[in-house]
């Protein structure tokens, strides 16, 4: 019997073995690649020609593949016919329902790794989109109800945005990682932050950490 084919990326050496030897635990499925870069990804993909491949979601963006949303959509646009499972700490349900539309086969929570990627991988070899059903719809402070609503009011390209800025990126490297004039991208978190109601860099990314935007 002819083995569905895995290829795995994470910028992390211990996540790429402990992803390897959790998927090769099942005799259905060889690894066949890894990367730990988006490039490398791509150009995994175009070698191996994988079934599946499992990413995680914050990537190096050291190439025009870039990571999050952008590698993502690149992905889906330019191989359609793989099936992607997502692995990450993101936990805002407008960026997991973002890349649900974008119509990746699952998405799988890091911290809950262990439990849920064989679970993931049974649905995804049976064609099947994996919803993890243990997933909290709660994603940030709870009880909080203003925090709720600002974070609600938030696009989902204005969260990536974020993501990327409290990741410790400059406004440059987003603009050049996104294909984006800086001007757009500067404009984009004036926005966020007035949506969030915060007035300096500092008190943005106190926000966002407090309010566990990106866990």
């Amino acid at each position: 019997m002819q083995k569905i084919k895995v290829v795995i990326a994470d910028d992390h050496p211990i996540v790429l073995l402990g992803v390897r030897e959790l998927i090769e635990r099942d005799g259905r499925f060889a690894v066949v690649g890894e990367a730990a870069s988006s490039s490398e990804l791509v150009r995994m993909i175009k070698e191996q020609g994988p079934d599946i491949i499992v990413t995680d979601y914050n990537m190096p963006s050291d190439s025009v593949y870039g990571d999050g949303l952008k590698m993502i959509e690149y992905l889906i646009r330019h191989f359609p016919d793989l099936q992607i499972l997502v692995l990450t700490m993101v936990s805002n349900e407008l960026i997991i329902s973002r890349l649900h539309d974008l119509g990746v086969a699952g998405i799988v929570q890091k911290s809950q790794l262990h439990l849920e990627i064989q679970k993931a991988l049974n649905a995804v070899s049976q064609h099947r989109n994996y919803k993890n059903p243990s997933r909290n719809s709660d994603t940030v402070v709870p009880n909080s109800v203003g925090v709720n609503e600002r974070v609600a009011s938030l696009s989902a390209r204005e969260l990536e945005i974020l993501r990327l800025f409290v990741s410790g990126m400059s406004q440059r490297d987003i603009a050049l990682s996104q294909n984006r004039s800086a001007k757009t991208i500067s404009a984009q978190k004036v926005t966020a932050m007035r949506k969030l109601e915060v007035k300096t860099d500092q008190q943005l990314i106190t926000y966002c950490n407090e309010a566990k935007l990106f866990e």
